[in-house]
């Protein structure tokens, strides 16, 4: 996209840049040679850092930072050997993930008139991630974080005892490591994959420390909403019998990172100090994806790290948790066929636990019992068919209904369909459809 904008730019002295999430400088296109050689001079150049922890303010590195269009002028630059420039810096973000993927940035000399070039920088930011969702052949870009600050009480977060009780090896361990390191009044941030049950590990976890008290859950919104969401909930930090988890506190700006920190070591200092004289601690955790995604300085405020694996990796968890979510769109117990439960196992759940919960509801609406026919034709790919054209999923769609109304027996739906049984095996193959065995 970069490069089809520098072929109308070429006479301009102008250069054009691309970063990674992490600000690694990775392309850089100008036709102006004497505007390339003084950028070479100060390194803005392929294989350089621009991060504003390793750079210092700049366009790029506080795009990424504060995850917003960002026009830094000559004189706002933290290293004066910047200051002959004037950077325009816009953050892309995956359309379909949400996930901070990089940034255009779009550098002149200081002297250059710059009310053109924020516009010209979100322009090509836009192009990008509208590139990027013509090459996810048409998937629904993702809403981005809303945020939100809500009381956790028993079955809006935590599963009921005898659920917890059944749960698979890896996340009882996880749930004990969490317990201990919370008991002790240490940060503990709950890593892994969005949807995975972070936040309920932790819930659950202090719950067990603390039977009676509040716990405050506040989920990252987006950079505009953050100053409103602070002030909702970080009052309540310190407070008697009360806990908080953040989520996805590496989906913060940098500066929202700065306050939060402050208001937590404000909290922690107004505590009253023990009769033994030990240190006041915090009833506090956090998630995110990552612990190196954790911005400073909360990262350093982290003590303990608890990996959180993903669904696919913990199937003997998936009917559990698929049991329990039928009952809390029920109030009652639901029964699944066999041929439902190996479709729920097999199936890969890459948006993990909300995405089955999604699936558990809209079929328990339906049924006292759930069918493969009550399941979305997806479950049935095997968690390996190709995008599909709209024609296609149509046509995988009806293979699946059929295969579901005759047993999961390949004779029955072909016979409906009027194709042979060989026919319909290619199209199985092509369209990724799987029988649960």
């Amino acid at each position: 996209m970069l490069t089809g904008l520098y072929s109308t730019l070429a006479n301009e002295p102008l250069s054009l840049m691309l970063t990674d999430a992490n600000g690694l400088l990775l392309n850089r296109f100008s036709g102006d040679t004497s505007l390339l050689r003084a950028l070479d001079k100060v390194h803005l150049a392929p294989g350089f850092a621009f991060s504003e922890r390793e750079a210092g303010t700049n366009g790029m590195g506080l795009a990424l930072a504060d995850r917003i269009p960002t026009l830094v002028r000559a004189e706002e630059h933290y290293s004066a050997s910047l200051r002959t420039y004037t950077c325009a810096a816009v953050p892309v973000f995956d359309p379909v993930s949400g996930l901070l993927e990089g940034s255009v940035n779009i550098t002149t000399w200081s002297r250059s008139s710059p009310q053109l070039l924020l516009a010209l920088a979100e322009s090509a930011a836009g192009n990008t991630s509208a590139l990027m969702l013509a090459r996810s052949q048409g998937r629904k870009e993702k809403a981005g974080p809303k945020g939100g600050v809500f009381r956790i009480q028993r079955g809006k977060l935590e599963p009921a005892a005898g659920t917890v009780r059944k749960m698979s090896s890896v996340w009882t361990n996880a749930l004990d490591q969490a317990t201990q390191a919370l008991a002790a009044g240490r940060v503990v941030a709950a890593v892994g994959e969005q949807g995975t049950g972070r936040a309920t590990l932790l819930a659950q976890a202090l719950r067990r420390i603390h039977p009676g008290s509040r716990i405050i859950s506040a989920a990252a919104p987006a950079p505009g909403d953050v100053d409103a969401w602070l002030s909702l909930w970080a009052p309540e930090l310190g407070k008697p019998a009360t806990a908080v988890i953040v989520e996805n506190v590496d989906l913060l700006p940098a500066w929202a990172a700065q306050e939060l920190h402050a208001q937590a070591d404000s909290a922690i200092r107004a505590l009253p100090v023990s009769q033994s004289g030990s240190t006041p601690t915090l009833a506090w955790a956090v998630t995110a994806a990552t612990h190196d995604g954790i911005p400073q300085p909360l990262a350093g405020m982290v003590d303990t790290v608890i990996s959180v694996p993903a669904l696919r990796e913990r199937g003997e968890d998936v009917l559990h948790l698929a049991r329990y979510g039928a009952r809390q769109t029920r109030l009652r117990e639901i029964n699944f066929t066999p041929a439902a439960e190996k479709a729920l196992i097999a199936h890969s759940w890459p948006e993990n636990i909300d995405e089955l919960f999604n699936v558990i509801h809209a079929a328990a609406v339906q049924t006292e019992t759930i069918d493969v026919s009550h399941l979305p034709a997806h479950l049935l790919g095997g968690g390996s068919s190709p995008h599909l054209t709209r024609i296609e999923a149509m046509e995988r769609d009806e293979i699946v209904r059929c295969l579901s109304k005759h047993g999961a027996t390949v004779s029955g739906a072909a016979a409906e369909l009027g194709i042979s049984r060989a026919t319909i095996y290619r199209r199985m193959a092509r369209l990724g459809i799987t029988i649960p065995k």
